[in-house]
């Protein structure tokens, strides 16, 4: 077949085509002066039709043959084309490797102590270093590693390691992660199975906000030819689909928001899926004709490729420049990114090695705690590395549910899950992080009450309650799967591995050759076939809902870590907390509410205590200048270094003669007023809004001359220690002018930071609240779905509406009701 210039397959494409056209232009298909192809001849034609529109060159057609039989491209697959690290001269890869991870183990129990024998984790070690080496990977560990210690050594929070890496000897000693696999009885082959050859994956968790720095690290080792993010294309779902093609086909949005919630909300569903699982749906498409026009129109754009974006973790690294693999491409228009043109699943298949540098925000909101926890003092060099994970008041804290801002526990039925069952050790957190899943969460009430023995724990066989104690008697995690298979059938660890990855894809053939394997080995160490028939169906039962232990436990460790420092730490976890929440108003709101919860009190920001994020101040937390809008990063910085060189501000005089006001705009003076910035100098915020524009110009004109060398007069005359070195009158001059009153003080706060702080508008309506509603706002979300709640909040907009239910239309404004209004709002209300 020959073609021209083809944007689609077939004819018929053409309509479907300029749709999509549309949608990346912005456009509807009315709009006179949008971009359109004037033809519909676009489509792959065939031979037939091309010699036709080429008689005169026929030539020329068969010519486009020749020149593709000439082009070849071939792609090797299972050849893994890892990048080289260069080991100090004398070593090879193995051998620095070994003295890496002996010397690290030994650091490692040195730093913490176990009650394994040594020569158990030498052991251990050498087996995997072998295993590794085979395998030639000796060289990935390394890069792994060499990332890792640049990020500690420039003070990144790294995580402790998250999949199933944590189940490896040598990670921990290198410390790419932080779990000891002998002590919580991880399994390396999970992670690398001898006996089923594939890539290592080693996810990577890096502070947020500094993620990019260890990228371009990278970058700068490797070289820019040899390394890349990878591309990812979000593509068009149904609902999406219905709504872009009405949006374009000009249908009312109320028609197609009506359509598109017809789709039932099911992960991964199509269109066509849709259409038979709700009749109505069927029912509208066929029975109106704009309608099927928008919903098979959406169908042939479902799950077309709509935008290409960056992968938010996957890197490749090559041993040779990256074109010699793969087709690259420019990213983003502002910068000078680089991305693969496969996506990940091409990019793993023609054996490049990706690596994953996830940015996690919970880590860059620990390392904040730390630094406030060593500024208070007391405190020599406090870590989280070196904490305790058997703290009673963490647990204690735990068991009662009081989660908010713990990593994965802050749900309502995460809270459910913790009241039940009282976690009293860290292997308790592990199982609650992997029972709380779907599936998985049939079996919580089961291990609760095993745990507190209301029923009995029982083994099938002896060789299990080694195995399955510290879970009560149920099969929780993929490894215990793997440790049956291998204690009670004899299987290896790597075959013990193969039969767990069956189990889970449910594949009947190999399920029958293992199940006899297993009945067999079973045999063998005097187990009844009955007792081993039994055991296999359970655990092929339990391996499908079985979790992965070695990810659980790492995420288990940063649980851990912040219900630690929310025990013993609770102002600077939770100023932390807010600061790394502070984009998002909802989450604010509730943490604001856990600090009166929990006693602590959170002040509103002030020029001469705030940071810039939200610190801790004697026994409260100080709102940080950063959450006031219209401030800024770069006027923030001038504030807090002219407070740092001179100390505290003794007047608003006094801070627009120090503070740079070349970097500060009026409108930025104006909104720390209004949010009682200056509160503590003394002079009321209505009396400084009335002197702002003349106290910034004095300051002005001040900081002007000194720049020209001219002095006041006003510093050779005073004598004030105090003062001298202040060549201006450091006194505010303020009219005699009301305070503004207290709503309109709130309401100033409330638009100028997104919260009330020094108090509420409903405070006065405490008891008339307490008597009409109950439920908060903020916890709405742990409703159960059939319980009718009364809440009492402030009308924040008024909009005229129009609600249709049935044939009934009711216009009406808020203005329209008179006294107390009772809204009730109905699932399936039609609204526009």
């Amino acid at each position: 077949v020959a073609t021209n210039d083809c944007h689609y397959l077939k004819k018929e494409d053409a309509k479907v085509h300029d749709i999509l056209l549309c949608l990346q232009t912005g456009k509807t298909v009315s709009d006179p002066h949008r971009m359109r192809f004037s033809t519909d001849q676009l489509y792959v034609k065939s031979q037939a039709e091309m010699l036709a529109a080429f008689h005169e060159w026929p030539e020329a057609v068969y010519n486009t043959t020749r020149v593709a039989e000439m082009c070849e491209l071939s792609f090797t697959f299972g050849t893994a084309h890892l990048p080289q690290y260069r080991v100090p001269e004398g070593d090879t890869r193995e051998t620095y490797l070994d003295k890496l991870a002996l010397k690290g183990l030994s650091d490692r129990l040195r730093e913490r102590p176990s009650s394994i024998p040594h020569a158990q984790y030498q052991q251990r070690l050498r087996d995997e270093l072998t295993i590794i080496t085979s395998m030639g990977f000796a060289g990935y560990f390394l890069i792994v590693w060499d990332i890792i210690n640049f990020a500690r050594g420039r003070r990144i929070p790294v995580g402790p390691g998250r999949g199933s890496a944590a189940g490896s000897l040598v990670a921990y000693a290198l410390r790419i992660t932080d779990l000891d696999p002998l002590v919580y009885g991880l399994l390396f082959e999970r992670f690398l199975n001898p006996e089923r050859v594939s890539l290592p994956d080693i996810d990577m968790d890096f502070c947020m906000d500094r993620r990019q720095e260890v990228i371009n690290y990278v970058v700068d080792k490797y070289g820019k030819d040899y390394v890349c993010q990878i591309i990812t294309f979000g593509t068009m779902k149904a609902r999406a689909a219905i709504r872009d093609v009405g949006r374009v086909l000009e249908m009312p949005y109320a028609d197609v928001d009506r359509i598109a919630k017809l789709v039932p909300d099911q992960l991964n569903i199509t269109l066509t899926d849709a259409l038979e699982a709700e009749p109505r749906l069927r029912e509208i498409v066929e029975s109106d004709p704009k309608v099927r026009t928008v919903f098979e129109t959406a169908r042939a754009l479902e799950n077309s490729p709509r935008h290409a974006s960056t992968h938010a973790a996957g890197v490749v690294i090559s041993h040779e420049p990256l074109t010699s693999h793969i087709p690259l491409f420019k990213g983003s228009k502002d910068t000078d990114e680089v991305v693969s043109q496969f996506p990940m699943g091409d990019v793993e298949k023609i054996g490049l090695v990706k690596f994953d540098f996830l940015g996690l925000k919970t880590l860059t909101m620990i390392a904040h705690a730390e630094r406030l926890i060593d500024a208070r003092g007391d405190a020599c060099d406090f870590s989280m590395g070196t904490i305790p994970l058997d703290a009673p008041a963490a647990f204690a804290m735990l068991s009662l549910g009081k989660t908010a801002g713990v990593f994965q526990l802050e749900s309502p039925g995460m809270r459910d899950l913790l009241t039940g069952l009282r976690p009293d050790r860290f292997e308790e957190i592990i199982a609650i992080i992997a029972l709380y899943r779907p599936g998985p969460m049939d079996l919580i009430p089961d291990f609760i009450k095993r745990k507190q023995g209301k029923i009995p724990i029982t083994y099938e066989v002896p060789a299990l309650e080694e195995l399955l104690a510290e879970t009560y008697g149920v099969i929780v995690y993929q490894e215990q799967v793997m440790a049956i298979a291998n204690k009670v059938a004899g299987f290896s660890l790597g075959q013990a591995d193969i039969l767990r990855r069956a189990m889970g894809k449910k594949k009947p053939e190999e399920m029958d050759k293992l199940r006899t394997k297993f009945l067999e080995g079973a045999k063998a160490r005097g187990i009844s076939d009955k007792k081993s028939e039994k055991l296999f169906d359970l655990i092929q039962k339990f391996a499908g809902y079985g979790f992965n232990k070695s990810h659980a436990a790492a995420y288990a460790m940063v649980t851990y870590q912040t219900a630690y420092l929310k025990a013993h730490h609770p102002r600077e976890f939770m100023a932390a907390l807010l600061t790394s929440e502070m984009g998002n108003t909802d989450k604010v709101v509730r943490y604001i509410n856990e600090c009166r919860d929990l006693g602590i009190q959170v002040l509103p920001p002030d020029v001469n205590e705030s940071e810039k994020d939200f610190s801790v101040s004697v026994d409260a937390i100080r709102f940080g200048l950063a959450a006031i809008k219209n401030v800024g990063e770069g006027p923030i910085e001038t504030i807090l270094e002219a407070r740092r060189a001179g100390g505290p501000f003794i007047s608003f005089s006094d801070f627009c003669h120090r503070v740079d006001m070349r970097k500060l705009t009026k409108r930025a003076v104006e909104c720390l007023i209004k949010v009682g910035a200056f509160d503590s100098t003394g002079a009321r915020r209505a009396q400084l809004a009335e002197v702002l524009d003349q106290t910034v110009d004095q300051g002005l004109a001040a900081q002007r001359a000194i720049s020209q060398g001219q002095t006041s007069i006003f510093g050779a005359l005073d004598n004030d220690d105090e003062t001298a070195s202040r060549p201006f009158p450091i006194q505010d001059s303020v009219p005699a002018v009301p305070e503004w009153n207290e709503d309109q003080r709130l309401a100033y706060e409330k638009e100028l930071i997104g919260f009330y702080i020094t108090s509420h508008p409903l405070s006065r309506y405490t008891e008339a609240t307490a008597r009409y509603s109950n439920c908060r706002s903020d916890c709405l979300n742990e409703v159960a779905d059939a319980k009718e709640v009364k809440l009492c909040g402030i009308i924040g907009t008024i909009k005229r509406t129009l609600t249709r239910k049935g044939d009934q239309m009711a216009y009406f404004t808020l203005e329209d009701f008179h006294g107390t209004a009772e809204v009730i709002v109905f699932p399936d209300l039609y609204q526009t």
